[in-house]
Parts: C-alpha cells; structure tokens; sequence
C-alpha cells in the first residue's frame, strides 16, 4: 500500500509523530471532520448518514484531530486481495497491521515479534481439536479464532476465481472474518489486529490501558488472568482509585503520570523512567505458564530484570524480590509434583501402546487435559498475579484432587497389568513428594482431629 498524498504531508511535517507534544494537538470533536481531505469528506458526507457512529468515533479520536483520514487508512492498491472500487476510490477491506505500520512502524515491528502475532499457530495444536474437529468448525471460527485470529481468506468460485459481489467487491469466507483475533493472519500476509486492543474507529488510548481489553481473551477455566487480576490487591486498587489512573494521558508513564494501581498494560507493555513502551507484551516474563511443565523463558534473567524495574515503581526491592522467590518455588513445586509425574505416565502409556494415536478418544486424555491445562494453569497463574484463591481452591486443591483420585486410578486402569506402566507410577508414589498418600502419623490425626474439635465442635475421626 502506498502512502495518499494527505498522509505523506502530515508525515513530512512530523504531525503523526507519537510524542508529548501530541498533547498540544486540537481537542478532538465533531469540528475535526471539517480537517478531512476531499477524499475522506467525500466518505464522511455518506457514513455520517449510514454508519454515524463510526464518524463520532473518529471525529472523537486523536487521529481526527492529526488529520488522519478515512482514506489515509482504507486506501488500496491495485493487486491488493480485498481492494474494490468504491465511489470512484480503491477500498481495502481489511486494514492490517501492515498499514497501521505506515505510520507507527515501531509499534508493528515490536507487535510482529511478540508472541501475540504468532497466536494464529494453535491451529494444529490440542486446543484447536477440541474446537474444529471434536465440537465442530464453526464453533472454532466464533470461539477460538476470535482471540487467536482467523487465517483470513477470500470466498472461491468453483473455477477458482475469487467471489465478487454485484458491485465487484471480493467476498471474504465468514468463517475467518469478522475477526479481530490477535494473531490474525490478514491477506496481506501480515500477522494481527491492530483493533483487537484499540478498537476501530476511535483507537483509543486510554481503552487499551483498561484490564477489560486484555480480558476479552485472558479470561475463563484455562488462562483466568482476568478474574486472577480483580481478586488481587493490585485490581482492588485500580477498581478503587480509578479516577486517579489518568488514562488518557500520552506519556502514561507509573510513577510519573499515575501512581494509584497497576493494569495488565503497566507490567507487560508500558513506559518507566528507564523503559520504553513494548508493543511485546512477553518482553517482561520469564516463565511460561502454559504447557504441561513450565519453563524458563530464553534471556528470562534479562526479562525479569525488567518486570521486577516496573515492580520496583510500587514496592521496595526486598519486598520484590522475596515475592519472586515464592513464585518460582510454587512452579518447581508444581512441574516436580505434579506437571512432569503426569507427563511420565502419558509418555510411558503410549509407548506401550495403551493409549491410541488419536487425540481425546479416551476419557484419560481428557482427565489429563483438564490437569495441566486447566486446574494446573490456573493455579501457575494465580501464584504469578498474587491470586490467592486461584492459586489454592481453583488451582492447587484442584490440581491435587485431579491428580491423586482422578488421574493416577484412570491411568492404572489403562495400563493394567503392565510391569513398565505400574513401575512408574509406584516411582512417583515413593517419591517424598507423595509421602503423605502412604498415611500421616497418629500424632498428626490427633492435632488435625483436635483442632477442629476446639474451633467448630466437630466429632473426631478417632
């Protein structure tokens, strides 16, 4: 896409330059549409009366008041795979981060690198099975593709040719758009949604410092970073002193233009004194929460230097780091107690051949998904965001209960009578980690028995 005659002036006059001195821009309103090219008032003339709400958001927005147009944005070129003519103008459909780019060229280079862009990837993985093949396509298409991001793919005639409407425009295949996934593969070969966090038209700012961004996708049974956040002191916070957050600022710089609370956005992506803002929203993790056994990420010391910079804003440095030693203890705890014991016994069954090729044929394999990628994630993610319910009774206690009374007898059953199966599990049961399970000590029954007795005059078990 080339850059139209109106957005190159603004370019060479360093107007769309995302600075402090933005601020002095024109307060944005409805008189900002009056800015527009001959273009863009052309467009505007039409949507005000057929999509008004659009016009309003951007009348609205920072880029209104810049001068940045309809047309800057949805211009195409000739070749390009959704372009259609459109009142005398060629109209792109999709607007990707490739376009966005034009302008805010850093911004997409950090995003193209993160893992965000590469989301798209679990098609292929267990989590896409479960959507596209077990529950159905479709049921991918609205649920797991609208975070993760559609490959996005033009309609096809039975010759091969693309799908046009009656007015020449290219048809896009439903099931892959409308989708602001954020890992969005778009048809000009570049990967996300921009609008996925700043939602078009008014591309606001202070919108994508709100947890509720963040927790459109980062939410539910599997990855609750969201309801992890409200329950912790530092959503407490922000719920509390939200009128204190100053979201609208440009700088938006902790400990400089706000102090109250932290959201998602002021640990993994924006400014300190000492750092720039991070379109690379894994810049500052270390370990990963996801898989069956966590791990520490490449350059983790270097990525933890950075998140515990942004901790430091808030709280002192023995205080920052005495948290960081609980968390990584309750993730050994977890990947030696439970992540990498599982991981043998699944290993070891399918090698015998007790377990068949195909993907949650058997309830074990479902018992196992629900181990690692439900209970064990959240109770990983609950000890990362300072959750303490979710790191005990929806994530530990669950995980624990999965694993001793739902797992290990289901596995037993499937490798009945196979000496290399029960070895392994008799291994980890002999562990000192499992010790308990042989049975605690008369003297431990008593204390437990007796405190309950004296605190809520239950009967013992003696």
């Amino acid at each position: 896409m080339n850059i139209p005659t109106s957005l190159t002036v603004l370019l060479i006059g360093g107007a769309l330059a995302l600075t402090p001195a933005a601020a002095q821009a024109p307060k944005p309103g409805a008189a900002a549409a009056t800015t527009a090219d001959a273009d863009s008032e052309k467009c505007l003339r039409c949507h005000r009366d057929k999509t008004p709400a659009i016009v309003k958001q951007w009348a609205d927005s920072k880029h209104a008041a810049m001068g940045v147009t309809c047309y800057d944005c949805h211009h195409a070129e000739p070749g390009d795979a959704d372009a259609f003519m459109h009142e005398g103008k060629l109209i792109a459909t999709v607007v990707s981060p490739k376009d966005c780019g034009i302008c805010h060229s850093d911004v997409a280079e950090e995003f193209g690198a993160s893992h965000h862009a590469k989301a798209a990837q679990f098609i292929g993985s267990l989590d896409n099975v479960l959507g596209e093949v077990i529950e159905g396509p479709i049921v991918a298409a609205n649920g797991c593709r609208q975070c993760h991001g559609s490959v996005v793919a033009l309609q096809k005639n039975p010759d091969g040719s693309v799908r046009k409407d009656k007015n020449g425009k290219p048809l896009i295949d439903p099931t892959t758009w409308p989708n602001t996934g954020i890992g969005r593969v778009n048809l000009d070969g570049s990967l996300g949604s921009c609008s996925a966090c700043h939602s078009r038209h008014s591309f606001s700012k202070a919108m994508a410092r709100q947890p509720e961004v963040c927790g459109k996708c980062h939410m539910g049974p599997d990855h609750p970073q969201i309801e992890i956040y409200e329950e912790s002191k530092h959503g407490i916070a922000f719920r509390t002193r939200m009128d204190e957050m100053n979201l609208k600022s440009d700088s938006w710089v902790v400990g400089v233009d706000y102090s109250a609370a932290p959201t998602c956005a002021t640990c993994h992506m924006s400014a300190t004194r000492t750092q720039k803002t991070t379109h690379d929203v894994g810049a500052r993790i270390s370990w990963t929460l996801r898989p069956v056994i966590s791990k520490k990420l490449e350059n983790w010391e270097r990525r933890r230097e950075e998140m515990q910079e942004v901790c430091t804003n808030c709280h002192g440095p023995d205080f920052v780091g005495a948290f960081y030693t609980s968390y990584d203890a309750a993730i050994n705890l977890y990947n030696t107690k439970f992540g990498e014991p599982a991981q043998r016994v699944m290993t070891v069954l399918r090698d015998r051949k007790k377990l068949t090729p195909t993907p949650f044929d058997e309830e074990l394999e479902w018992t196992f998904y629900r181990l690692w990628h439900h209970e064990g994630r959240r109770a990983r993610m609950g000890v990362s965001m300072q959750g303490p319910d979710y790191t005990q009774w929806h994530g530990f206690f669950e995980v624990a209960e999965r694993f001793y009374f739902d797992f290990l007898p289901k596995a037993q059953a499937a490798g009945k009578g196979d000496v290399e199966v029960n070895k392994v599990i008799k291994q980890i049961l002999d562990s000192p980690e499992h010790a308990w399970k042989k049975g605690m000590s008369p003297e431990d029954r008593k204390k437990i028995d007796q405190f309950y007795k004296d605190r809520y005059g239950l009967p013992t078990s003696q």
